[in-house]
Protein backbone atom coordinates (compact mmCIF):
# COMPACT_ATOMS: atom_id res chain seq x y z
CA UNK A 1 0.00 0.00 0.00
CA UNK A 2 0.80 3.07 0.23
CA UNK A 3 1.27 5.44 3.21
CA UNK A 4 2.12 9.24 3.85
CA UNK A 5 2.73 10.56 7.27
CA UNK A 6 3.17 14.16 7.93
CA UNK A 7 5.13 14.75 4.47
CA UNK A 8 6.00 18.33 3.78
CA UNK A 9 8.09 19.38 0.61
CA UNK A 10 9.45 22.69 -0.33
CA UNK A 11 10.93 24.03 -2.56
CA UNK A 12 13.43 27.55 -2.62
CA UNK A 13 12.23 30.43 -5.04
CA UNK A 14 14.60 33.42 -4.26
CA UNK A 15 15.58 34.28 -0.90
CA UNK A 16 12.37 31.84 0.47
CA UNK A 17 11.23 28.60 0.19
CA UNK A 18 7.77 27.42 -1.44
CA UNK A 19 5.96 24.94 0.28
CA UNK A 20 4.45 22.22 -2.08
CA UNK A 21 2.92 19.97 0.06
CA UNK A 22 2.10 20.85 3.70
CA UNK A 23 1.91 18.12 6.30
CA UNK A 24 0.09 15.86 4.09
CA UNK A 25 -1.09 12.51 5.05
CA UNK A 26 -2.93 9.41 3.32
CA UNK A 27 -3.01 6.06 2.87
CA UNK A 28 -4.14 3.83 -0.06
CA UNK A 29 -5.00 0.12 1.01
CA UNK A 30 -4.54 -2.56 -1.56
CA UNK A 31 -7.81 -3.15 -3.59
CA UNK A 32 -8.40 0.90 -3.57
CA UNK A 33 -8.14 3.48 -5.39
CA UNK A 34 -7.51 7.48 -4.47
CA UNK A 35 -8.04 10.36 -6.32
CA UNK A 36 -6.52 13.89 -5.62
CA UNK A 37 -8.06 16.95 -7.39
CA UNK A 38 -7.63 20.29 -6.64
CA UNK A 39 -6.34 23.21 -8.83
CA UNK A 40 -3.32 23.62 -11.48
CA UNK A 41 -0.49 24.63 -8.67
CA UNK A 42 -1.98 23.34 -5.82
CA UNK A 43 0.82 20.69 -4.94
CA UNK A 44 -0.90 17.91 -6.72
CA UNK A 45 2.12 16.58 -8.80
CA UNK A 46 4.78 17.14 -5.99
CA UNK A 47 2.23 14.75 -3.79
CA UNK A 48 2.78 12.01 -6.73
CA UNK A 49 6.50 12.72 -7.00
CA UNK A 50 7.07 11.97 -3.58
CA UNK A 51 4.67 8.75 -3.56
CA UNK A 52 6.71 7.05 -6.78
CA UNK A 53 9.78 8.00 -4.32
CA UNK A 54 10.93 10.57 -7.11
CA UNK A 55 11.52 13.08 -4.85
CA UNK A 56 12.33 13.16 -1.02
CA UNK A 57 10.36 15.37 1.13
CA UNK A 58 11.72 17.49 4.17
CA UNK A 59 10.10 15.78 6.63
CA UNK A 60 7.41 13.09 7.55
CA UNK A 61 7.22 9.36 6.11
CA UNK A 62 6.65 8.08 3.23
CA UNK A 63 6.17 4.22 2.53
CA UNK A 64 5.70 2.18 -0.68
CA UNK A 65 4.40 -1.36 -0.30
CA UNK A 66 5.67 -1.47 3.60
CA UNK A 67 9.38 -0.01 2.83
CA UNK A 68 10.11 3.32 4.21
CA UNK A 69 11.76 5.29 1.68
CA UNK A 70 13.66 7.86 4.32
CA UNK A 71 18.05 7.79 3.50
CA UNK A 72 17.04 5.40 0.46
CA UNK A 73 20.01 6.38 -1.73
CA UNK A 74 18.78 7.00 -5.25
CA UNK A 75 20.17 3.64 -6.32
CA UNK A 76 17.90 2.06 -4.15
CA UNK A 77 14.74 4.49 -4.71
CA UNK A 78 14.89 3.48 -8.73
CA UNK A 79 14.84 -0.06 -7.20
CA UNK A 80 12.25 0.24 -4.99
CA UNK A 81 9.99 1.80 -8.57
CA UNK A 82 11.06 -0.97 -10.46
CA UNK A 83 9.72 -3.84 -8.50
CA UNK A 84 6.48 -2.10 -6.56
CA UNK A 85 5.70 0.78 -8.47
CA UNK A 86 3.78 1.23 -11.82
CA UNK A 87 3.73 4.80 -13.12
CA UNK A 88 0.98 5.93 -15.64
CA UNK A 89 1.86 9.24 -16.78
CA UNK A 90 -0.42 11.80 -17.99
CA UNK A 91 1.05 11.74 -21.66
CA UNK A 92 1.78 8.11 -23.08
CA UNK A 93 5.50 8.95 -23.87
CA UNK A 94 5.72 6.17 -26.22
CA UNK A 95 8.77 5.40 -28.35
CA UNK A 96 7.43 6.09 -32.10
CA UNK A 97 9.53 2.68 -33.74
CA UNK A 98 8.22 0.42 -31.27
CA UNK A 99 5.10 -1.96 -31.38
CA UNK A 100 2.96 -1.61 -28.97
CA UNK A 101 4.16 -5.45 -27.60
CA UNK A 102 7.75 -4.07 -28.19
CA UNK A 103 6.77 -1.45 -25.59
CA UNK A 104 5.79 -3.33 -22.45
CA UNK A 105 9.02 -5.73 -23.21
CA UNK A 106 11.86 -3.57 -24.41
CA UNK A 107 12.79 -2.36 -21.13
CA UNK A 108 12.87 -6.17 -19.50
CA UNK A 109 14.61 -7.19 -23.07
CA UNK A 110 17.34 -4.84 -22.44
CA UNK A 111 18.14 -6.70 -18.95
CA UNK A 112 19.76 -9.31 -20.47
CA UNK A 113 17.68 -12.33 -19.72
CA UNK A 114 17.72 -15.28 -21.45
CA UNK A 115 16.26 -16.83 -24.33
CA UNK A 116 13.54 -18.31 -22.29
CA UNK A 117 12.87 -15.10 -20.24
CA UNK A 118 12.32 -12.98 -22.87
CA UNK A 119 10.06 -15.53 -24.14
CA UNK A 120 7.92 -15.52 -20.85
CA UNK A 121 8.43 -11.65 -21.34
CA UNK A 122 6.66 -10.98 -24.40
CA UNK A 123 3.42 -14.01 -23.64
CA UNK A 124 2.99 -11.33 -20.80
CA UNK A 125 2.59 -8.57 -22.63
CA UNK A 126 0.70 -9.92 -25.25
CA UNK A 127 -2.08 -11.22 -22.19
CA UNK A 128 -1.46 -7.76 -21.03
CA UNK A 129 -2.21 -5.88 -23.86
CA UNK A 130 -5.76 -8.20 -24.14
CA UNK A 131 -6.30 -7.35 -20.88
CA UNK A 132 -6.43 -3.77 -21.65
CA UNK A 133 -8.53 -4.47 -24.25
CA UNK A 134 -5.65 -4.47 -27.21
CA UNK A 135 -5.60 -7.99 -28.39
CA UNK A 136 -4.91 -7.90 -32.48
CA UNK A 137 -2.98 -4.70 -31.95
CA UNK A 138 0.38 -6.12 -30.68
CA UNK A 139 2.29 -4.99 -33.98
CA UNK A 140 0.92 -1.36 -34.67
CA UNK A 141 3.04 1.37 -33.59
CA UNK A 142 1.82 4.58 -32.25
CA UNK A 143 0.81 6.24 -35.03
CA UNK A 144 -1.38 3.44 -35.87
CA UNK A 145 -3.48 3.65 -32.43
CA UNK A 146 -5.92 6.25 -31.45
CA UNK A 147 -5.31 7.92 -28.18
CA UNK A 148 -7.65 5.89 -25.17
CA UNK A 149 -5.13 3.07 -27.12
CA UNK A 150 -2.12 4.18 -27.09
CA UNK A 151 -2.99 4.80 -23.33
CA UNK A 152 -4.10 1.91 -22.82
CA UNK A 153 -0.56 0.76 -24.02
CA UNK A 154 0.53 3.17 -20.98
CA UNK A 155 -1.26 1.42 -18.25
CA UNK A 156 -0.67 -2.14 -19.75
CA UNK A 157 3.34 -1.07 -19.58
CA UNK A 158 2.68 -0.25 -16.15
CA UNK A 159 1.86 -3.24 -14.80
CA UNK A 160 4.72 -5.24 -16.51
CA UNK A 161 6.53 -5.32 -13.41
CA UNK A 162 3.23 -6.40 -11.60
CA UNK A 163 3.38 -3.73 -9.49
CA UNK A 164 1.71 -3.51 -5.76
CA UNK A 165 1.20 0.10 -6.20
CA UNK A 166 0.13 2.05 -9.18
CA UNK A 167 0.36 5.90 -9.88
CA UNK A 168 -1.82 7.87 -12.07
CA UNK A 169 -1.44 11.04 -13.39
CA UNK A 170 -4.33 12.37 -15.45
CA UNK A 171 -4.89 9.78 -17.45
CA UNK A 172 -7.87 11.35 -19.24
CA UNK A 173 -6.66 14.68 -20.18
CA UNK A 174 -6.13 14.38 -23.82
CA UNK A 175 -9.19 12.11 -24.47
CA UNK A 176 -12.69 12.93 -25.20
CA UNK A 177 -15.46 12.08 -22.49
CA UNK A 178 -16.50 8.65 -23.68
CA UNK A 179 -13.05 7.36 -23.72
CA UNK A 180 -12.06 9.05 -20.52
CA UNK A 181 -14.86 7.14 -19.18
CA UNK A 182 -13.59 3.56 -20.44
CA UNK A 183 -10.03 4.24 -19.32
CA UNK A 184 -11.21 5.61 -16.03
CA UNK A 185 -13.25 1.99 -15.58
CA UNK A 186 -10.22 -0.26 -16.96
CA UNK A 187 -8.07 1.25 -14.05
CA UNK A 188 -10.93 0.53 -11.25
CA UNK A 189 -11.00 -2.89 -12.69
CA UNK A 190 -7.35 -3.65 -12.67
CA UNK A 191 -7.13 -2.07 -8.92
CA UNK A 192 -9.77 -4.18 -8.49
CA UNK A 193 -8.27 -7.54 -10.16
CA UNK A 194 -4.94 -7.24 -9.09
CA UNK A 195 -5.31 -5.41 -5.52
CA UNK A 196 -3.15 -2.65 -6.33
CA UNK A 197 -3.23 0.73 -4.29
CA UNK A 198 -3.62 2.73 -6.77
CA UNK A 199 -3.10 6.57 -6.24
CA UNK A 200 -4.84 9.06 -9.30
CA UNK A 201 -4.75 12.70 -9.53
CA UNK A 202 -7.62 13.95 -12.13
CA UNK A 203 -9.03 16.84 -13.23
CA UNK A 204 -12.33 15.45 -14.34
CA UNK A 205 -14.84 15.39 -11.67
CA UNK A 206 -17.25 13.36 -13.28
CA UNK A 207 -15.01 10.23 -12.30
CA UNK A 208 -14.52 10.98 -8.95
CA UNK A 209 -18.10 9.83 -7.08
CA UNK A 210 -16.35 6.19 -8.61
CA UNK A 211 -13.57 6.21 -6.57
CA UNK A 212 -12.97 4.44 -2.85
CA UNK A 213 -11.20 7.98 -1.30
CA UNK A 214 -11.02 11.67 -2.77
CA UNK A 215 -8.53 14.02 -1.66
CA UNK A 216 -8.75 17.86 -2.91
CA UNK A 217 -5.37 19.70 -2.37
CA UNK A 218 -5.77 23.63 -2.25
CA UNK A 219 -1.62 25.18 -1.52
CA UNK A 220 -0.19 21.88 -0.44
CA UNK A 221 -2.95 20.69 1.88
CA UNK A 222 -5.05 17.79 1.38
CA UNK A 223 -8.85 17.50 2.45
CA UNK A 224 -10.49 14.42 2.49
CA UNK A 225 -13.75 14.18 1.15
CA UNK A 226 -17.20 11.98 0.86
CA UNK A 227 -16.51 10.43 -3.21
CA UNK A 228 -20.05 11.43 -4.05
CA UNK A 229 -20.18 14.67 -1.98
CA UNK A 230 -16.90 16.04 -3.47
CA UNK A 231 -18.19 14.91 -7.04
CA UNK A 232 -21.11 17.01 -6.24
CA UNK A 233 -20.11 19.65 -4.76
CA UNK A 234 -17.13 20.44 -7.35
CA UNK A 235 -19.30 19.72 -10.04
CA UNK A 236 -21.54 22.41 -8.83
CA UNK A 237 -18.50 24.41 -8.39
Amino acid sequence: MIELRNVTLTFPDGDRRITAVDNASLSVPPGTITAVTGASGSGKSSLLAVASALITPDSGEVRVAGIDLAGLSRAEATAVRREHIGIVFQQSNLLPALSALDQLAVMNELDGHSRAARAATRERARDLLARVGLAGHEDKRPHQLSGGQRQRVNIARALMNEPGVLIVDEPTSALDHARGMEIITLILELTRDRGTSTLLVTHDRSHLDRMDQVLVMSDGVLNTLDPAAASAALVRG
